[in-house]
């Protein structure tokens, strides 16, 4: 597994297993969020085996499958909210990059495009490409 911290509440990380949950909660997580469509995997590998998982575990699970179409306002707003805990959540995906995403274009508004883009580049992320769309969203705010 290679979690990656964006903030101390949100986490993100490229595909896990079921096999990953029990580290996932020894490590305090308490939410999972699953941005990977079911698409992109084999059935070992698809939200429900690792909802199952979770929930056996005693971990929240939420879906929201993201591809660049479904990067909605709707969708961010959704991802934002789930990403609100009582411990830490870790977000997955392919490789992270789509949870760092949605998490970048839910904090615009809230924080600099600066801030929230050396977060991102901290936790291995370059999204210096979204610039034009977070400052955008900043000064509409």
């Amino acid at each position: 597994m290679d979690i990656r911290e964006i903030t101390p509440d949100y986490h993100v990380s490229p595909q896990i297993s079921a096999e990953d949950v029990a580290a996932i909660k020894e490590a305090g997580f308490v939410r999972i969020i699953c941005n990977r469509p079911d698409a992109e995997v084999p059935p070992s590998h698809r939200a429900s085996a690792i909802e199952a998982a979770a929930q056996a575990a005693g971990i929240e699970f939420e879906v929201l499958p993201l591809t660049h179409q479904t990067m909605t306002p709707d969708n961010v707003a959704r991802q934002t909210e789930m990403s609100q805990a009582s411990g830490p959540v870790l977000a997955y995906c392919a490789s992270g990059t789509r949870c760092s995403v949605i998490w970048a274009l839910g904090q615009a508004g809230q924080h600099s495009a600066d801030d929230i883009l050396a977060q991102t580049a901290a936790a291995g992320y370059d999204l210096g490409n979204l610039r034009p769309m977070l400052e955008s969203k900043i000064t509409r705010s």
